[in-house]
């Protein structure tokens, strides 16, 4: 990790710590550097005006000064890069152009530097994403699971049988390179996955769901997982 991007790790780190701050060894722990490393790193970060405490002895160690909050955009090159191809990468993901508006906004309040070198290097990842279903049916499907109401849509099969299904949704899952609706069917009265891509049309009725939880699709694959931001 380059200096650079290990001080903005350093800020990050200090800032979820809160204001009972984290100790120097568990700062180099994480980082996989050494102390003297990370005390260079704080030093540096005072200097730059960050607002960084420190609390030598036993017991002590570094954290945010109480109130103080950083920037609200601190991103290096290649977090900002990153950003991007996560995003670019699943044009069929669930709220990916409401990502894509994000992910514009922060590179827009970049400073300019950082701006520069991450349009830059953006300029080296290459996605060559496949076609994601239609924009209307998409928003549709957004829009039910946000505001927990039944969606109305009309599906095709893998069989090739087309139907019309009044749907729960429950929650959107991406498996074998698809996403997917997970809801309550309630044509059918269960649990069914639904392939986002097979949806030829859906539109958001007034009806709010019943309350079926995420505990009732079953217990996901094992390396399934939420897409949580926390580390």
């Amino acid at each position: 990790m380059r200096r650079a991007e290990r001080l903005h790790a350093v800020s990050e780190m200090l800032r979820r710590a809160g204001p009972s701050g984290t100790s120097a060894g568990r700062l180099a722990d994480e980082l996989g550097v050494s102390v003297r490393t990370v005390k260079r790193d704080v030093a540096a970060l005072e200097r730059s005006g960050a607002p960084v405490w420190s609390r030598p002895g036993p017991g002590g160690g570094f954290g945010m000064a109480a109130g103080a909050s950083l920037a609200p955009v601190s991103l290096s090159p290649t977090q900002a890069v990153a950003l991007m191809a996560a995003v670019s990468a699943a044009p069929d993901a669930p709220y990916t152009d409401l990502a894509a508006a994000g992910v514009r906004k922060i590179v827009d309040v970049l400073d300019a530097r950082t701006r520069a070198r991450s349009l830059e290097l953006a300029g080296r990842v290459w996605v060559d994403a496949p076609p994601s279903p239609t924009r209307r049916v998409r928003s549709a499907l957004e829009e039910a699971m946000a505001e927990q109401r039944v969606v109305r849509i009309r599906y095709t099969s893998a069989q090739g049988v087309t139907t019309t299904r009044d749907v729960e949704p429950v929650l959107f899952a991406s498996t074998g390179g698809r996403w997917h609706l997970v809801g309550w069917c309630r044509t059918r009265d269960a649990m069914r996955w639904f392939t986002v891509s097979r949806v030829e049309s859906a539109t958001v009725t007034r009806t709010p769901c019943t309350g079926h939880a995420v505990a009732e699709v079953g217990e996901p694959p094992p390396l399934a997982r939420p897409v949580h931001g926390g580390g």
